[in-house]
């Protein structure tokens, strides 16, 4: 142990973030690292403990708490504080092949589980990691890992999303020949299109690309698999295809007026706001001086919002169906905390517009237009009865929208995706597989990430390809040394 008595001495303190009326200047990540002195404190603040939960990922209620990755946790803070962090970026990556990912978006599941978190703060796990892998790039430790062996086993990954780039390197590392196919302009998937700059500058995907590309790996974009290259083409050509599409099939909103100029889907908004921002142009969908209605309270609402704000909009609503969390905690240790949480993109609403831009239990009951054009929209409060949505009697609302964003979650893999090969899904709409395991009843087809888990985050979209990609290698060597 660092320091036996650090979390007795050090109070928490996490990575500073810029005030919201200056973050909205632009789309740069707003969080900035404490100095190397006060992160080496932060880490001595880790206790470890004699079983430490916060790599345990244990389900509880039907959620997670503790790390799907079961990192290395207590062993890696423990480098930090001594100083020693060649050592600390060994320990992480045995676990983690992209912490530089995690340490940005990742909701930190591990903190919620973390001991200290008992009676006081919990460590501040995320912040260390991300030190951890800025500081080995900063001083160049990240070099290029290619593998001595070669299997002489092709193997295919489609879709380059955090599940797919997982597959692909740890395959790579292996020693087979990985090709890896993506349909969108730029690698990354998700990470690219559907997690805003402010949150995950590109330049880190980009980062991350160039190195695994030296390690020998081969990546193809504006490929659409099942249209510019057949299922039939891929099975001929690789031993082993792995499919990391996603889960992208959005929810529709099913009132009247839906059609209505004015209404996205919000995963299109965000990714052709990213690519307006990274070409240089004016947003082909632009909120500014637009009075906006964003439906869902997620991640991806709270993007829109932070989004929406950055291009000067007139206003900003979001509706939640469910009702509000409480304020204070209601679950105990280590389950995941039943908690409000204030999202950069409610602080921002609440320092430019003076208020928190989200309405519980409430959503859309109709869509109002003039010519066409979305002018404002009808809602209605209500709750859920036994699984159902009940209105409540005379609460309707007209609201003035110009914009309406639907970010209501999603509900399974694009149909163009099943039909062009020819998948089979679940009740739930994910790909079906064997039991407990990533394999398709097609034995050279394997899924992982939200294709196989559904809508996920994406530390488990890492845990689901590194779980696949041990049991393709079983597949195509017989037996499988790699860790999952």
């Amino acid at each position: 142990m660092g320091k036996s008595t650090g979390f007795l001495e050090y109070e928490r303190q996490e990575n500073l973030s810029q005030k919201p009326q200056e973050r909205i200047k632009d789309y740069l990540e707003f969080h900035q690292p404490l100095s190397e002195e006060k992160r080496r404190q932060q880490a001595a603040r880790c206790m470890n403990c004699g079983v430490p939960f916060c790599q345990s990922a244990i389900e509880m209620n039907h959620m997670v708490t503790g790390c799907p990755l079961h990192n290395l946790i207590p062993e890696w803070n423990d480098e930090i504080y001594h100083h020693n962090d060649a050592l600390a970026l060994s320990r992480l990556l045995k676990t983690n092949p992209f912490p530089e990912f995690t340490g940005r978006v990742c909701p930190a599941l591990c903190e919620k589980a973390c001991v200290c978190g008992v009676h006081d703060d919990s460590v501040t796990i995320k912040d260390n990691e991300l030190f951890i892998i800025e500081k080995a790039f900063d001083n160049e430790l990240m070099t290029p890992s290619v593998s001595s062996v070669c299997s002489f086993k092709k193997v295919a990954v489609v879709g380059s999303g955090p599940a797919g780039l997982t597959v692909a390197y740890q395959l790579n590392q292996r020693g087979h020949q990985v090709v890896v196919y993506e349909r969108e302009d730029r690698l990354g998937g998700l990470l690219m299109y559907g997690i805003p700059q402010m949150k995950l500058e590109k330049s880190v995907i980009d980062r991350r690309i160039e190195l695994m590309k030296k390690e020998g790996i081969t990546f193809y974009t504006n490929v659409e698999v099942g249209k510019d290259i057949s299922k039939e083409e891929l099975l001929k050509e690789y031993d082993a295809v792995v499919l990391c599409c996603g889960a992208k099939k959005a929810r529709e909103l099913n009132v009247k007026g839906k059609n209505a100029k004015g209404i996205y889907k919000a995963v299109d908004f965000l990714k052709m706001s990213t690519q307006d921002l990274l070409a240089n142009q004016s947003p082909r969908i632009n909120a500014k001086n637009l009075n906006v209605v964003v439906v869902g309270g997620g991640d991806t609402g709270n993007d829109c919002v932070g989004t929406c704000i950055r291009q000067g909009c007139a206003s900003v609503l979001q509706l939640e169906m469910m009702p509000a969390p409480p304020l204070e905690n209601t679950r105990s240790w280590p389950m995941w905390p039943d908690q409000l949480k204030v999202d950069y993109g409610q602080e921002e609403s609440m320092a430019i517009f003076h208020r928190d831009p989200r309405l519980y239990e409430t959503t859309v009951k109709e869509c109002l237009e003039e010519d066409g054009q979305l002018v404002a929209v009808k809602t209605v409060q209500g709750s859920f009865v036994d699984g159902q949505w009940v209105e409540k009697p005379d609460s309707e609302q007209i609201i003035k929208a110009d914009l309406l964003l639907i970010a209501a979650g999603f509900v399974g893999v694009e149909d163009e995706t099943v039909q062009s090969l020819d998948l089979k899904l679940t009740s739930r709409q994910v790909v079906l597989t064997m039991p407990k395991s990533y394999q398709t009843q097609d034995e050279k087809i394997f899924v992982a990430g939200d294709m196989h888990r559904g809508q996920s985050l994406v530390v488990w979209a890492i845990a689901e390809g590194k779980a696949c990609a041990k049991e393709v290698d079983q597949y195509l060597m017989g037996y499988s040394y790699m860790n999952e």
